[in-house]
């Protein structure tokens, strides 16, 4: 029988709703019924594609015996994280303050009050490795609520008092920007960071470092760094050719279990794809990369082929199991090989070729002598030179082969904030490879966000499934993603409604998440539901952080527009950027990319000439492929009233012309794609 999460919207929720334990959603009615009851909460929060989730739920939840002490000593609260990230984000601080670590699933113990007092993530069955059973943690929570509910009420109300009184030390940033010497001091912590031998940033587990890429390249089309070229070239290029990156059908992983990028953790993200897919675009961009070209397009083809749902929006993650064809659901069994799989798929010969280029062993790279795809980092490393056409062909008779693999599950709701991202790494890699196919992808999605998320008054709903809109309002990550991708969408298409729509977006932001004093940023609305704490948080996670993707949206909507309102707007709020540069480099990367683009303007061009012209076109894609940091781009007609840069830009000679302007002084407009490209910094070969 169904409990009452059959009538949720999130597929995580779903996949607990024939679970025998008496779930609710997050609810004011789920924490009065524990204050009716006089029982405490418990709050279980994980994500679809979490893989320590589905183990948990099948040991625990789904055991009657531990359902049963449940449903009668508690009241248990189920939360899809990536629909309420702010009751995520604050009950994770506390887990955080008071375990040294985190992570999902999230065990959390409340009062009624949902003040927290007990906290864990994944808990076995029985007691192992030196963690609790979790009917013994059940057990003992209960006999402290029973027996001493003076202690636990008072512990519960000093975690929420210590956490509200911490603050950010914003103000020690004042609302002052970062410049030249906090990205000369971010450079070197990176480098000191940076793992010279295998790419990326620190040990294992090892994530993408997508935003931090970004400011790397940025820092070397701003100040010509070769060092951070380097370091961004070096990663992406360890990354592609690792297991980390699906060599059969594109798209990256969540993480590296271990420090060399080979065995990845399998769940496939959507916010990982769409920033790494921009990140190898405009990787390509500055040095021409053919393996940056090839992944970006092929990590593109993936959202859109894997991900993208039926209303042109894109699915939030695939899992990282599936069933490995004879019943079992195992971790990474849709994309593993053995050399015996390979040859029942290749033939002898091609076999044998194929697990030497892939790095397919005997004993293998991953569990029960199966091997995750890599690439050579040379043609020499596998033992010889191959053949492109003849591997070209391989790789398509093995992706064939897999898809008749059972696939892994798709969590299909829609997160605001991530279509965000993949709108603008869609239309950028669209524009860059004419691929208008991408574009269009980018297009719909766009659509389906502004027609299904977004309400003029009400602001942005965070999910949708099927087209419908979910119960849950917006964060900022929501507002600060969605706005960036919709001013890309319009500098690539050229439709300045959409930078309209971003302009609405922002107006939220500056309203309804901003401090008016400091200027500094919140995770939540002034109207949103009030938790212990108020949700705030400058650095970047797997995506970047709500506050600096805002910062960036603010900064390139004044580009456009002139308002020096959004420009006071960014500005302010990358004053905790200054404060951070040199402390946390590698989780500030997104307002450290945000800050190169304020220091080199950034450029406004304006390209004027007919939509159908060849010569606007040449223009409009040399201005596109400038690698100047957050340069805003307008293209249009003479006379046009789609974009504020276009106003009095008339064509030069009666030809087609670009204007380029930054800090208050243009140069003079130029119809030469070649004197284009040398102001905006883009490759012309």
């Amino acid at each position: 029988m169904a409990n009452r999460l059959a009538q949720a919207t999130s597929p995580y929720l779903l996949q607990h709703a024939d679970n025998p334990v008496d779930w609710w959603e997050w609810q004011p009615a789920a924490f009065d019924e524990a204050r009716r009851r006089d029982v405490p909460v418990l709050l279980s929060v994980g994500y679809s594609s979490c893989h320590w989730c589905h183990v948990m739920a099948h040991e625990s939840f789904e055991d009657a015996a531990t359902a049963a002490y449940l449903n009668e000593h508690f009241v248990s609260v189920k939360v899809d994280r990536e629909e309420r990230p702010d009751v995520d984000a604050v009950y994770m601080e506390a887990v955080q303050a008071a375990t040294g670590q985190g992570g999902w699933p999230m065990t959390v113990f409340l009062t009624p009050d949902r003040e927290p007092f007990y906290f864990g993530t994944y808990f076995p069955p029985a007691p192992r490795h030196g963690m609790p059973g979790f009917l013994q943690v059940l057990q003992g929570v209960h006999a402290a609520w029973a027996e001493r509910r003076e202690e636990v009420t008072e512990v519960a109300g000093k975690i929420v008092r210590d956490l509200t009184e911490r603050e950010l030390p914003y103000a020690d940033a004042g609302d002052v920007a970062p410049g030249e010497a906090e990205m000369a001091r971010a450079l070197l912590g990176l480098t000191r960071e940076y793992d010279p031998a295998r790419g990326g940033f620190g040990g294992a587990p090892k994530f993408p470092p997508s935003m931090v890429l970004e400011f790397l390249l940025r820092h070397h089309a701003r100040t010509g760094s070769e060092g951070a070229l380097q370091m961004a070239a070096d990663t992406c290029e360890r990354m592609a050719r690792g297991g980390l990156y699906d060599q059969l059908g594109g798209g990256f992983a969540r993480y590296s279990v271990d420090r060399d990028w080979v065995v990845p953790h399998f769940e496939k993200m959507l916010y990982d794809n769409a920033l790494l897919c921009r990140v190898y675009a405009h990787l390509w961009r500055s040095t021409g990369s053919d393996l940056a070209r090839r992944v970006s397009l092929e990590t593109a083809d993936f959202m859109v082929r894997e991900l993208r749902t039926p209303e042109g929006g894109f699915a939030s993650a695939l899992d990282a199991d599936s069933d490995d064809g004879s019943g079992r659901h195992v971790e990474g069994a849709y994309y593993v090989w053995t050399p015996r799989q390979l040859t029942e798929v290749l033939g002898e010969e091609d076999g044998e070729l194929a697990a030497r280029y892939f790095g397919v062993t005997a004993e293998g790279t991953f569990e029960e002598g199966a091997s995750v795809l890599q690439l050579p980092q040379r043609a020499d490393d596998a033992g010889g030179v191959f053949d492109a056409e003849r591997i070209e062909g391989i790789r398509r008779r093995l992706f064939e082969a897999r898809a008749a693999r059972p696939a892994p599950g798709r969590d299909d709701k829609v997160v605001a904030a991530w279509n965000g991202l993949a709108i603008a790494a869609l239309a950028e890699t669209g524009a860059y490879f004419d691929r208008p196919d991408l574009v269009e992808a980018a297009v719909a999605a766009a659509d389906l966000l502004v027609r299904v998320h977004m309400d003029e008054h009400a602001g942005l709903t965070r999910t949708s499934r099927d087209g419908r809109a979910g119960a849950n309002a917006g964060v900022l990550e929501d507002y600060g993603d969605v706005a960036e991708g919709l001013i890309a969408l319009a500098g690539v298409t050229g439709e300045g409604v959409w930078l309209d729509f971003a302009g609405l977006l922002l107006g939220h932001v500056r309203e309804r998440f901003t401090d008016p004093k400091s200027g500094a940023l919140y995770d939540t609305a002034t109207d949103a539901e009030q938790l212990f704490r108020r949700p705030q948080d400058p650095t970047d996670n797997a995506a970047p952080s709500g506050w600096t993707a805002a910062a960036g949206a603010l900064l390139s909507y004044a580009a456009h527009t002139g308002s020096e309102e959004h420009r006071t707007a960014a500005e302010r709020a990358l004053g905790v950027v200054k404060l951070l540069a040199h402390r946390v480099p590698r989780f500030i990367g997104w307002g450290l990319a945000v800050a190169e683009a304020r220091i080199d303007g950034p450029r406004e061009v304006a390209v004027v000439g007919p939509r159908d012209s060849g010569a606007t076109r040449v223009l409009h894609r040399t201005a596109l492929l400038g690698s100047a940091p957050g340069a805003v781009v307008a293209v249009g007609p003479e006379g046009s009233d789609e974009f504020p840069l276009l106003a009095g830009r008339p064509l030069v000679g009666g030809a087609p012309a670009a204007y380029v302007c930054r800090g208050f002084t243009c140069d003079a407009p130029t119809t030469s794609p070649d004197r284009l490209a040398a102001t905006v910094h883009a490759r012309t070969t």
